[in-house]
């Protein structure tokens, strides 16, 4: 495996060292996990991630995932491997899973990508020296306290978490078409917990100028004269 080209821009410079320093460190969670794509989340929102994801599920798990058709077969295959054996550089797990060959390439990567996405693998290390890999590890053995705490979370107290910390970093608030989590949550009703939600925030209010339906911060929703 050939390693990546690091951007020559400073600010996106210092955002591909700190996806390399901070993981390494365990710091943050880095992996793909929002639309394939990777992100950073800091470990004490990670539980509220995995209890929208996995819920109350283990790693072993992943069987029954399988057998109802969840998880891929090349997936099942990685993680046949990977529950057995843990951590592992990409070029183990490859061989171990008979993946190992130029033409299974695309196709270890898209199964690596789903098992980020549903919070069974993380990697946990770049390495460079003495030829460039990744390691990798089951998330429960990684992050076995934010695992723990996101399996008792609960998927209501998990949203308030997320949505409230949202709300928290920003001047305005989420408006109807820019709350994926919340329409994902309707279906399991945490919408309407929300709704009723009793915290720092306050929902169905009419912003001028706005679009309807916002959810503000208290701090910055409109005052009565």
């Amino acid at each position: 495996m050939a390693a990546p080209v690091a951007p020559r821009r400073a600010g996106v410079g210092l955002t591909w060292e700190l996806k390399d320093s901070l993981p390494a460190r365990r710091a943050v969670y880095y992996g793909k996990l929002l639309k394939g794509r990777p992100v950073l989340v800091a470990l004490d929102l990670f539980p509220a991630f995995y209890a929208l994801v996995r819920g109350r599920q283990r790693a072993r798990d992943y069987r029954k995932e399988y057998e109802e058709g969840r998880l891929s077969h090349a997936a099942k295959r990685l993680m046949d491997v990977l529950i057995r054996r843990h951590p592992l550089y990409t070029r183990e797990w490859r061989a171990e899973a008979l993946m190992l060959d130029p033409g299974s390439t695309r196709g270890f990567e898209r199964a690596v990508a789903e098992l980020q996405q549903g919070l069974f693998a993380v990697k946990t290390e770049e390495r460079y020296d003495p030829s460039f890999s990744y390691r990798w590890d089951l998330v429960e053995t990684w992050l076995p306290d934010a695992v723990r705490e996101g399996r008792r979370l609960g998927r209501p107290a998990a949203v308030r978490r997320l949505v409230g910390r949202y709300l928290g970093r920003r001047r305005v608030g989420l408006g109807e078409g820019n709350r994926p989590a919340l329409r994902s949550a309707a279906r399991t009703r945490c919408a309407a917990r929300w709704r009723r939600w009793a915290g720092p925030a306050r929902s169905g209010l009419v912003v001028p100028g706005l679009p309807p339906d916002w959810v503000l911060r208290r701090a910055a929703a409109p005052r009565r004269p």
